[in-house]
């Protein structure tokens, strides 16, 4: 196990990372922020150097004095060989399998490893898939093989401009990480709070600003550079908020340089009609999410 310290290193996993988009795009995104000053303090570590094979990105072990904050005990890996990194996984210098924990990829191929890890720990393993988006200009940057004109997601769907005398475009403040949490799919608890307010705090966030002075709609970014937690309250739905908010977020994050993508529920139509309307890129890999639960 290699543990990668300094610019140096990490500017080459990073390039080397970007050379296998989209595979690597949860791991690429994290390490693209880690050299913008890794704001969330996390760690990579390969099997490795410089020739690796697989790589996990972790928060420093004093960060996870939690065992049952899975929001804060997350790793994000790619391999090159996904059916035979066991033994670096298994390892608990890599990954501490007697936490609450969950682990993130845009790789599928890694379900069978990780599902055969949370059985010899005597746990439980419960896998999410979601279709997987680069944003267009990401895409155009980073790889550009991928922009196809026939296989973009596009809509002819129309949202009404925004009234711009009720509604406000506008930041987030670690006070509103309640009312994001209380409607995001993956939350609804303390712990889940917390990550919400830590994303706030670190990474710029998008808000429309209703009449009574509160959030209506809004998206965040998270530490891997994605899209994520977008939301809108029940009584301002309907009115294409979110695909205002997303824009600007969009142009905004484009401006800073800042890669960007986001995934969406299998069953979510709604957003699956703004990402078509966003012209966004679908990724011929998936967004997985595995939550892992020592018994």
């Amino acid at each position: 196990m290699f543990y990668l310290q300094g610019s140096q290193m990490l500017q080459v996993l990073e390039n080397s990372l970007r050379k296998h988009l989209p595979e690597t795009l949860k791991v690429y995104g994290t390490v693209f922020h880690m050299n913008q000053g890794n704001p969330f303090k996390l760690k990579a570590l390969v099997d490795t150097w410089p020739d690796f094979n697989t790589v996990v990105i972790r928060p420093q072990e004093e960060d996870m004095q939690d065992d049952l904050d899975h929001y804060t005990n997350t790793y994000l890996i790619y391999s090159k060989d996904p059916e035979n990194c066991q033994k670096f996984l298994s390892s608990s210098e890599v990954i501490n399998w007697k936490q609450h924990l969950q682990i993130q990829s845009s790789q599928s191929s890694l379900d069978k490893v990780i599902k055969t890890l949370g059985a010899i720990n005597l746990g439980k393993v419960k896998h999410t898939q979601c279709f997987l988006y680069m944003i267009l200009e990401t895409a155009k940057k980073l790889a550009p093989s991928l922009v196809d004109t026939n296989n973009l997601v596009r809509s002819s769907d129309k949202f009404k401009p925004i009234n711009q005398e009720l509604f406000k475009f506008t930041s987030l403040d670690v006070t509103h990480a309640a009312l994001v949490n209380s409607i995001w799919h993956f939350g609804g608890n303390e712990k889940s709070q917390k990550f919400i307010e830590r994303c706030i705090h670190t990474f710029p966030s998008f808000c429309i600003m209703g009449p009574e002075g509160i959030p209506v709609s809004w998206d965040l970014m998270d530490h891997t550079g994605e899209l994520r937690m977008g939301g809108t309250l029940p009584q301002y739905r309907n009115q294409g908020l979110i695909y205002h908010v997303a824009s600007h977020q969009i142009q905004t994050l484009n401006d800073l340089g800042f890669p960007m993508y986001s995934h969406v529920d299998r069953a979510n139509f709604t957003m699956q009609r703004v990402v078509a309307r966003l012209a966004q890129v679908p990724m011929p890999c998936t967004w997985n999410q595995w939550n892992y639960v020592p018994l």
